[in-house]
């Protein structure tokens, strides 16, 4: 790093939201730009979420909606109804799969949350990418999927490159049956590794998306690309 990039705090101040819930061993259906002189390669703070996991086990953290201060759904409701929505092989069948790309269908979630069933041809994903202020889950009904993610909390504003720290990335395979559960400003992509077989899941989030953040990786180097509005998938 160079002597002129901005210093980040060692630290948090502020707790990770939601604490990740893994249903396996040790992300998204279809946020704000930084300036363009922003381009400045800083180290981003390490926060271990799986360690805050396991340290808040069992711990239900409640977001509550901003605009009128109701409380919404748990993290753990969110995971529990895609686990039961992912066992509904009727609704699951009646998914359409394309051997081209993603399909989905929008579902009712709880609590006002936003949900999705998606279908994941052999070779498909996401890229790298958040989504924003809002909690999640995921589980998988058919196939399987791998999640990479990185431990560690990004400044919400105010950059375009980023140094990542070493030790922050994380993977997991998650077949089906298999969900997590993650916190605000999760940073990650989900892949269907498989080289015949379609994958599909169910996915929720709290609040619905204001927006989701695209990256591009290279090595230690992540850089944001764009920001994605509810109108661009909706």
């Amino acid at each position: 790093m160079s002597a002129s990039s901005p210093s980040l705090p060692t630290s948090v101040s502020e707790p990770v939201a939601a604490p990740v819930i893994d249903s396996a061993p040790a992300d998204s259906a279809p946020a704000d730009s930084a300036p363009a002189d922003s381009a400045l390669v800083v180290s981003a703070p390490v926060v271990d979420t799986d360690a805050t996991a396991r340290r808040t086990a069992g711990t239900d953290v409640v977001p509550a909606d901003r605009g009128t201060g109701v409380a919404g759904p748990t993290v753990a409701e969110l995971l529990d109804f895609v686990r039961r929505t992912a066992e509904d092989a009727a609704l699951v069948a009646s998914l359409p799969l394309d051997p081209e790309g993603r399909t989905w269908l929008r579902l009712d979630g709880p609590g006002g949350s936003e949900a999705w069933l998606i279908s994941w041809p052999p070779g498909t994903g996401t890229g790298w990418h958040d989504h924003a202020e809002s909690t999640g889950a995921f589980t998988i009904a058919a196939g399987a999927l791998r999640e990479h993610s990185l431990a560690a909390r990004l400044p919400t504003d105010g950059w375009k490159t980023l140094e990542l720290s070493e030790g922050v990335d994380r993977t997991r395979l998650l077949a089906t049956g298999q969900g997590r559960a993650f916190g605000r400003h999760h940073v990650h992509e989900v892949l269907n590794e498989s080289g015949h077989e379609h994958a599909v899941s169910v996915h929720a989030y709290y609040p619905p998306l204001p927006q989701i953040r695209r990256y591009s990786r290279s090595g230690a180097v992540l850089r944001l690309e764009q920001t994605e509005r509810p109108e661009d998938w909706q």
